[in-house]
């Protein structure tokens, strides 16, 4: 079901991208429109997880620097038939942790120095399952084509915005066409606000699908469960931080960096919802 809601998501994304693409350039918007993703996402493809990992300041680690975490992830991907991915640290006291890469082959799994400290083995697996499910449920790359399409989107509103204050791309002309200066103006507020929060709403459905995922994997909802607890307790005095790019990806959700539209709303559900779903209940 929650695959189901993410392709929806991403359809009706892509319906307002053509939307506004054509709103300003008739065909010719929406050729530039499809044109703009597809580069975006090319580069999002191929070159995320590298972009991720540098941004996160992530280093990688050898199996000497964690043995927890190379075991773990070595039962984990035996188990489920999955490459072992490349595992990095971040010298962070936050407890957090996030998977990148385009596909199993191409995947990646960073760990903060604070969730090691935080988790015992039996948490620590729930939440290394987590990250991996998102890796087996390519959830990275629906992230990235989300945040291509929110992006171009927002990208093609601020040139229609320019365009109706000098008369050209988007003009007086192409406006009449089109119901008129004040539904295009409209237009131009409300789309880069809902490809946001639909963005938003595909991340926030994957979550939920990795805890699942995750504690099938182990077969132990529990200690996901309580390490999702500690984690969520522990970033009230040790918050994460990140750019509004890599925040979708973390399996607790950051504070992101700098005044960003995306600040105003979580790319994650609340941690006690999470939980419920995963026991029945909120708390441990």
């Amino acid at each position: 079901m929650n695959t189901f809601k993410s392709t929806l998501l991403l359809t009706l994304m892509t319906l307002l991208l053509l939307g506004i693409g054509r709103a300003f350039g008739g065909s010719n918007g929406m050729t530039i429109a499809l044109l703009i993703a597809g580069i975006m996402n090319f580069v999002s493809y191929f070159y995320s997880d590298k972009i991720a990992l540098r941004m996160s300041n992530a280093q990688p680690a050898t199996r000497e620097q964690l043995p927890r975490v190379y075991a773990i992830v070595e039962r984990l991907t035996q188990k489920q038939g999955l490459p072992m991915p490349k595992l990095y640290t971040l010298p962070d006291n936050s407890a957090n942790a996030f998977a990148t890469g385009r596909n199993p082959e191409h995947a990646s799994v960073a760990v903060t120095q604070g969730i090691l400290q935080l988790l015992d083995d039996e948490e620590l697996e729930g939440v290394l399952a987590h990250e991996l499910s998102h890796v087996r449920n390519r959830d990275i790359l629906t992230a990235s084509i989300a945040a291509t399409l929110a992006g171009a989107i927002t990208w093609i509103a601020h040139i229609g915005r320019w365009g109706m204050i000098f008369g050209g791309y988007g003009g007086r002309d192409s406006r009449d066409r089109n119901g008129g200066g004040i539904g295009a103006l409209f237009m131009l507020i409300l789309a880069p606000i809902a490809a946001t929060l639909i963005q938003l709403w595909v991340s926030r459905t994957r979550e939920y699908e990795a805890d699942a995922s995750g504690a099938a994997m182990t077969g132990n909802p529990y200690a996901l469960a309580r390490a999702l607890q500690k984690i969520g307790a522990a970033s009230a005095r040790v918050p994460t931080f990140a750019s509004a790019n890599t925040a979708h990806m973390f399996i607790n959700a950051p504070r992101i960096s700098g005044a960003d539209f995306a600040s105003l709303f979580s790319t994650h559900p609340p941690m006690a919802k999470r939980i419920e779903r995963l026991i029945g209940r909120d708390h441990i």
